[in-house]
C-alpha cells in the first residue's frame, strides 16, 4: 500500500527514477481502487461520476510515475505516447515498463535499486 501512497506524494515528479514494482503496486492499487469506485457508481446509480472524478485525480500521478518508470530503462517518458497507437502501442508500452532498470546510474539519476532500502 505504501507504493501507491507514495505515488500520489509524487504526483507531479516526473525525474527520477522507479523501479517496477514501484510502478506495478501502484498501477494494481489504482485498478482496485478503480473497480471499487465503479461498483459503488453501479450500486449508487451514478454511474460514471465517481469514477471519473477518480480519473482525473489520479492522472497526473499516474503519468508521473510511467514517466519515472521509464527512465529507469534509460527512456524519456514521451514514449507513454505509445499508449494512443491502439493495442500495438500499449503492447509496446507494456514491454518497455516491463523490462529491468539499467544497472548504474543513467541520464535521469541513481539506480533505485542500489538506494538503502527503508
Amino acid at each position: 500500500m505504501h507504493w501507491y501512497v507514495d505515488g500520489l506524494k509524487k504526483y507531479t515528479v516526473f525525474n527520477g527514477r522507479a523501479r517496477r514494482q514501484e510502478y506495478w503496486m501502484f498501477t494494481l492499487f489504482s485498478i482496485i481502487v478503480s473497480v471499487v469506485l465503479t461498483l459503488i457508481d453501479l450500486a449508487l446509480g451514478t454511474s460514471p461520476v465517481i469514477g471519473t472524478l477518480y480519473s482525473l485525480a489520479v492522472l497526473l500521478p499516474t503519468l508521473a510515475v510511467g514517466a519515472r518508470r521509464l527512465h529507469d530503462t534509460d527512456r524519456t517518458g514521451w514514449w507513454q505516447l505509445l499508449a494512443l497507437i491502439p493495442l500495438i502501442g500499449a503492447i509496446v508500452l507494456i514491454v518497455m515498463l516491463s523490462t529491468d532498470s539499467k544497472p548504474h546510474t543513467n541520464a535521469y539519476g541513481p539506480n533505485p535499486k542500489e538506494a538503502a532500502a527503508y
